[in-house]
């Protein structure tokens, strides 16, 4: 039988925001979507939905931040998104990303922040990279399920397969890993300070 009163323990991310004050994980958040939107700007163009480094900012804010701050920056990104704000990639905003080809991905994002994020409260974080590559690969699992179901309405599953998620799997592999070796500096920065 499962323990639904699970606390997590007070240090599994070496940026420790969960016992920060209010207006220290106030200001994590908005740094989270400043990041998210450099991150998106970083792109191959690609059709019909480009590849960024979205992935790799939302699987590190979901690590760092843990599952439920995670999800509250993802959703303020998005949120800055929809009202116009030019934070997706190439620049864009609006709603017309959330109803086109990235409809999908962009859905997708707050359950991958909090996947990793929760993955990172239970032990799959930077003390632990083997397990915090995995918990990011799930994460760009979900986000290629998800974004290539959708796809796959509007284009068909083969032409979704094609196009939105076969091109992206070596750039998930890719991203996990770099994803998990940033992890796992930031985690030993904290543990030696000393080192530059």
């Amino acid at each position: 039988m499962s323990d639904l009163s699970y606390v997590p323990p007070v240090r599994f991310s070496p940026l420790g925001l969960q016992t920060r004050p209010v207006h220290i994980k106030a200001a994590a958040v908005v740094l989270g979507t400043l990041v998210l939107a450099i991150a998106s700007q970083i792109s191959v163009p690609m059709l019909p939905v480009p590849m960024t480094m979205q992935t790799l900012a939302v699987i590190l804010i979901g690590a760092l931040y843990g599952w439920r701050l995670g999800v509250l920056t993802i959703l303020a990104w998005l949120g800055e998104a929809a009202v116009g704000l030019p934070v997706l990639a190439n620049g864009s905003g609006g709603l017309a990303p959330f109803m086109g080809p990235t409809a999908g991905y962009l859905a997708s994002f707050p359950l991958v922040a909090a996947l990793v994020g929760w993955l990172a409260e239970r032990g799959w974080n930077g003390d632990r990279p083997a397990f915090a590559f995995a918990s990011m690969l799930l994460g760009h699992a979900v986000c290629l399920a998800l974004g290539g179901f959708w796809l796959a309405t509007l284009i068909g599953t083969e032409k979704a397969m094609i196009a939105g998620v076969v091109p992206f799997l070596l750039g998930s592999l890719v991203k996990s890993g770099l994803g998990a070796a940033i992890l796992m500096a930031v985690w030993r920065r904290k543990d030696n300070p000393s080192q530059a």
